[in-house]
Parts: C-alpha cells; sequence; structure tokens
C-alpha cells in the first residue's frame, strides 16, 4: 500500500480527483468529514445511548457521544503525532503532494468520531441482543430465506458493519450517505472483511466483520480507490487502512483509562486500590508537589488519567512507525497496544474494570433489561419486515408500519434488506427510546 492513495480525498459520486495542493486551507476536505458526522442525527443520537453505566443518572458518567469526543481528540493527537513523523519520512507526500501534518490528524479524528456511531442501545450486549435474536429466537426461522453470509450478518450483528452502513447508505436525498472521503472511510474500517468465514485466522483483521452485504459494492469501491491490499480470493477480504491502526489504538486507550476512570468515580472501585494501579503507568512523570496538592479523589484520578494517556498516545505513535513498513505490507498482525511495553499495566487495568464495573450487579441488571427490551421490539418489527415481504401484512403490522421513520424502507423485494432495515431502526433508537418504545407496544403508555 501508498499513501498518496490511502489518503484519498475522493467522495462517493466524484468523477475526477480531489487533489491536496487543490484544497481550501480553511476548510480541507478531511475537515468536512468531521462536520458532516458531528451534524448527523446518528451522531447525535449517542448522546443517550450507553458507554458502561446503561442509563445512569449521574453527570460524570460517560455515554457513546462523549466517549467518541474523547476518543477523537486523543485520534486527532496521535495522528498529528504519526504525521509529523510520516512526513519526515516521506517528504514527498509534502512537497509533491501538499499533505500536512494535520491532515493525519484530521482524518483519524474523523474515523475515531464515528467509530460507535453503528452501536445500538445497551452498548454490547446490545449487539448480542440483535444477534440472539436471529440465531437463537424468533428469528431463526428466517434463515432458509436468507444466503449464508446474509444469515450471519444478523446472528453476528456487528455495529461496526452497521456503522459502515450509516456513514455509506443511499436514501432519497442522501446519496452516499454522508459523502466521507474514502480516506476517512478507510480509516473506519477496522474489520474489512465479510461476516463469513468467521475468524479464518488469528489476524487482527478477522476478530470481527466491517460491513454487511447489502454495502458490498461499497465497500469494495472504498478499497479498491485507496490500493487495500486483498487478502483472499474465495471471499472479500482487505488489509487494513493504516490509519485504522491510530483509530483502534485512540478507542483502546480511552476506553481502558476512561472507562477505568468512571469505576473509580462511581465508587465500584476503591480508590487507593485503584491508584496503584495508574501511578504504575506513569510511575517518573508524576510531578509529586503537584498531586500532593490534589484534595479530591476526582482531581486526583482526573491528574493521572491526562498522564496516562499522554504516555499511551506517544507509544502509540512511536509503534505505529516502528512497524509502518509491516502494516502497509498487511504482515503486522495485532493492535498496536498488545504489542506496547506497558502491555501488562493495561492488561492489569481492564481486569479490574472488567470485574469491578462490567460485571457489577448495576450494570448486568440493566442489561438484563435491554435484552429483553430489544428481543421484544425484534419479535414485533421482525415479523412486521416478514409479512411485508411476504405481502401478507396484518392490521397490527400496518399500524407499526406507520410509526416507523419515513427513510425505513420496506418491500417484497428483499426480506435480507426488510430485516437489517429494521435492525438498523431499532439499533439508532436511544436507550431510553427503546424503553420507551417497548412499554408503547406493550400498551403501558399512550
Amino acid at each position: 500500500m501508498n499513501w498518496e492513495q490511502l489518503l484519498s480525498l475522493k467522495r462517493y459520486g466524484d468523477t475526477g480527483k480531489r487533489l491536496r495542493k487543490e484544497q481550501d486551507e480553511t476548510r480541507l476536505g478531511f475537515e468536512v468529514d468531521y462536520d458532516r458526522i458531528i451534524f448527523s442525527s446518528e451522531f447525535r443520537g449517542l448522546q443517550d445511548k450507553t458507554q458502561v453505566i446503561p442509563l445512569s443518572k449521574t453527570d460524570f458518567v460517560h455515554t457513546r457521544l462523549t466517549h467518541s469526543l474523547e476518543v477523537s481528540v486523543v485520534g486527532r493527537s496521535l495522528g498529528r503525532k504519526v504525521g509529523k513523523l510520516l512526513l519526515e519520512k516521506h517528504p514527498h507526500l509534502e512537497s509533491v503532494h501538499g499533505y500536512k501534518m494535520n491532515d493525519f490528524g484530521a482524518i483519524v479524528a474523523a474515523a475515531a468520531l464515528a467509530h460507535d456511531i453503528g452501536n445500538p442501545p445497551f452498548g454490547h450486549s446490545g449487539e448480542k441482543a440483535i444477534g440472539s435474536y436471529f440465531k437463537d429466537g424468533n428469528g431463526a426461522q428466517y434463515k432458509t430465506l436468507l444466503t449464508d453470509k446474509e444469515y450471519q450478518d444478523l446472528c453476528d450483528f456487528e455495529g461496526n458493519a452497521n456503522g459502515f452502513k450509516i456513514l455509506t447508505e443511499s436514501r432519497e436525498g442522501r446519496e452516499g450517505g454522508l459523502r466521507l472521503s474514502y480516506a476517512t472511510l478507510g480509516a473506519f474500517m477496522k474489520y474489512p472483511k465479510e461476516s463469513l468465514p468467521k475468524k479464518p485466522t488469528t489476524h487482527i483483521v478477522d476478530k470481527k466483520y466491517g460491513f454487511f452485504q447489502s454495502e458490498k459494492d461499497m465497500f469494495k469501491s472504498v478499497a479498491t480507490e485507496l490500493g487495500l491490499l486483498e487478502r483472499s480470493k474465495d471471499y472479500l477480504s482487505f488489509q487494513r487502512h493504516p490509519l485504522a491502526y491510530l483509530v483502534e489504538a485512540a478507542d483502546d486507550i480511552c476506553y481502558t483509562i476512561i472507562d477505568f476512570e468512571d469505576g473509580i468515580n462511581l465508587g465500584l472501585i476503591q480508590e487507593e486500590y485503584a491508584l496503584e494501579y495508574l501511578i504504575k503507568l506513569v510511575k517518573g512523570k508524576i510531578k509529586t508537589e503537584n498531586y500532593n496538592a490534589l484534595k479530591t479523589t476526582e482531581d486526583r484520578v482526573s491528574y493521572l488519567r491526562a498522564l496516562a494517556i499522554g504516555t499511551l498516545i506517544d507509544e502509540a505513535a512511536l509503534l505505529f512507525m516502528k512497524h509502518e513498513e509491516s502494516i502497509l505490507t498487511g504482515k503486522f498482525e495485532t493492535a498496536l497496544l498488545d504489542v506496547s511495553q506497558y502491555k501488562a499495566q493495561i492488561k492489569d487495568i481492564i481486569d479490574l474494570s472488567i470485574n469491578k464495573v462490567y460485571r457489577s450487579k448495576e450494570v448486568i441488571n440493566k442489561e438484563i433489561a435491554g435484552y429483553e427490551i430489544l428481543n421484544q421490539l425484534l419479535n414485533a418489527y421482525g415479523k412486521m419486515a416478514f409479512n411485508v415481504f411476504d405481502d401478507n401484512t396484518s392490521n397490527y403490522d400496518k399500524l407499526l408500519q406507520n410509526i416507523l421513520p419515513e427513510t425505513v424502507k420496506l418491500s417484497s423485494d428483499s426480506l435480507y434488506k426488510n430485516l437489517l432495515a429494521v435492525c438498523l431502526y431499532i439499533s439508532k433508537l436511544s436507550d431510553t427510546n427503546a424503553m420507551l418504545l417497548h412499554q408503547k407496544l406493550k400498551g403501558n403508555i399512550l
């Protein structure tokens, strides 16, 4: 892979090339990507979606929106650091093509901002609830009516693939979705493969999948424009865009450190015990006088969190440059932080978060409720989607159709597209709106 192609400013529908040297420096194409994501309704919907604690009533616990903003900030810093080093190593990118250090930061920031845009309500348990409906629930009856890959898309409903659909799906008045630059779309695609075969290798690319069958052509178009390396002749799979490693690192840094911070502030992790873990990560960088002057738990944790994030940003940038050649040739097979000198400290923090936060009774009880809410919504809307396809809608189905947004299109042409449209609709609901819709369908509220 080569950087000239990987930094493509092309957008859906373009007939000619967009050259970096011809860009308006006051509002670059990569910065336009960020703006379009910020102003999208799907991004705004993240303000009431679970990051760690579902339906939390406290101000300092992160939602998907605040998490995404923080990942974007970290990604911007990380992208700029790497951009500076890449331009020093490949000066022709600036002298011939006009790329700047901040371009890399803008691409990573935009992709990081959108990285959770496809996640359904109630966190990762929401993805599992949708998948379970098709694998083990009433949705299993549709298996024989779908191709293997279509059915797998639904059984392993994936927020990353759903995000790619949201960013690129054409609809009336919005051709090409948000029409982001292909460089940003490439950086967004952490798992550039289809849903089958499932985990064919231990390569990080094969951990999950990155697009539904409905977006297969769009995905191929982006991968071809960027010059991503093809990994298989038997199924659609490509090597990652190199900047996807930075988006992943920014996300890893934030959920490792900031979810841990949430756990401390909520009292789920004891302060004295927790601070030891953070101090191990940043020892040698703490200014003792400044730290000892901090009087509250929140301030002490905030101070250590900032140091920890800064440390891991520097580490990820150095690791990227160390492995740049193997990343460009597709031979780098893990996440950046998996080869970090701080791997042990990161693992300790994540393990503590899993035991004390992710598996806390508050989280588990709300995830159980969310699981049931999504299952009931899918029972109603999944049946309706099938009946529309079967041209056999009941009066109840017609009532449900009437309250769907105009953007949800169902027809008798494709059961797969109908089911996916229903999943997309439900995935866009906030935690609160999913709960309210569930109560309406049960007749508990009007």
